[in-house]
């Protein structure tokens, strides 16, 4: 059977270096669903993340009466994988798929669908169970109603200070960090500050860049004049300002995502952008407000392999105990280190090259948590 014969491949091929306690196994595709199967694996070999969902299922699991929700999914298939007895192999997430279908009406069609805007959605509605979860053990009634999300995950705050976070849920703690939008009038020299959590960074790109070029860029402060001045409330007009985003506090898991799907006015649709964008192995930030270096370790790609934004398919690349794996739907193989260069992206703009890294997830090493 072929299934068995992947999986006795790469048992061969780790042989006594298999991780103890480890599982890798591929994902049936329910139709068009590696957008799914992708973002799973990458978040499957998230340890950090992983631990706090086996230990929420094994939490939950007598209480009976819990309500099937897209966080019970999950941690039913992640239990379910992490429990096998066999070492490798294939399961079928169709529980899950079938909940996120019936959450969400963008996931419901067999098109093929954006691997970010999964893991975007995924991540704040689990974030959102958990926060409810804790506001019922709390006693205290919701109040205030889900915030609006945008593209970045980022969430508004008031002007010249954080708002107090509702609950800080492990999801949180894992992923989000803070931004500061900070916005300087060239009249008056008053600076107005507001913080805004994420849970991912988007980033544009360029051709033949570095993810620290385009972290540069994201950060770069431009001159709002002309028709975009800025209502500055000191001097009671609109004056010129300087503007710019700075990281104020890292997450222990920055998830950075790629702008490859860029809308382009006069062909009056998406196209993709397959520029050459190098991401480290070992990526160092000190671009942040408390400037301490921060140090963190690639563990998992997101790729997205074709020609355009509405067609093409989603693989992921993950590190798993100093070993590089490649999973592509049922399939998982081992891949060197060296083979990830051939994700970067291609250096000329037409290239038979379509395999292009769009999400990149780095786990913090080192500096201030």
């Amino acid at each position: 059977m072929v299934m068995g014969a992947t999986g006795s491949k790469l048992e061969k091929a780790l042989g006594d270096q298999f991780p103890e306690g480890e599982r890798y196994f591929g994902l049936e595709n329910f139709g068009n669903t590696c957008y799914c199967n992708s973002v799973l694996q990458a978040l499957y070999f998230c340890v950090p993340f992983r631990e706090q969902l086996l230990d929420y299922h094994a939490n939950n699991k007598n209480t009976g009466e819990a309500e099937e929700n897209l966080l019970t999914c999950l941690a039913d298939l992640f239990t379910q994988i992490s429990s096998q007895k066999k070492k490798t192999g294939v399961i079928g997430p169709k529980r899950f798929v079938q909940r996120v279908k019936k959450q969400h009406d963008l996931f419901r069609s067999y098109m093929h669908q954006d691997a970010h805007e999964f893991l975007n959605f995924l991540l704040n509605e689990l974030a959102d169970i958990l926060e409810k979860e804790l506001n019922d053990v709390k006693g205290s009634p919701e109040t205030s109603s889900p915030s609006e999300k945008n593209a970045n995950g980022l969430q508004n705050s008031p002007v010249n200070g954080v708002k107090e976070e509702p609950q800080m849920t492990w999801v949180h703690k894992s992923f989000q960090g803070i931004l500061t939008n900070e916005t300087r009038c060239l009249r008056c020299e008053t600076v107005t500050a507001r913080d805004e959590t994420f849970l991912d960074l988007s980033l544009d790109i360029e051709q033949n860049s570095s993810i620290t070029s385009c972290l540069k860029n994201f950060s770069s402060t431009e001159t709002l004049n002309a028709e975009d001045k800025f209502s500055c409330d000191k001097c009671c007009s609109l004056q010129e300002a300087q503007k710019r985003m700075k990281i104020k506090k890292l997450p222990h898991i920055l998830v950075i995502h790629l702008k490859r799907f860029k809308y382009i006015e006069q062909l009056g649709r998406y196209k993709k952008l397959s520029y050459c964008v190098v991401f480290p192995m070992e990526l160092k930030l000190s671009n942040t407000v408390d400037d301490a270096d921060s140090e963190y370790s690639l563990f998992a790609v997101v790729v997205h392999v074709g020609s355009g934004p509405n067609h093409g398919h989603y693989v992921s690349l993950v590190k798993s105990h100093n070993h590089w794996l490649f999973f592509d739907d049922e399939n998982v193989e081992m891949i060197e280190e060296s083979a990830l260069q051939t994700f970067f992206g291609s250096s000329q703009e037409y290239s038979s090259n379509m395999d292009h890294g769009y999400i990149l997830l780095y786990e913090r090493v080192s500096g201030n948590c």
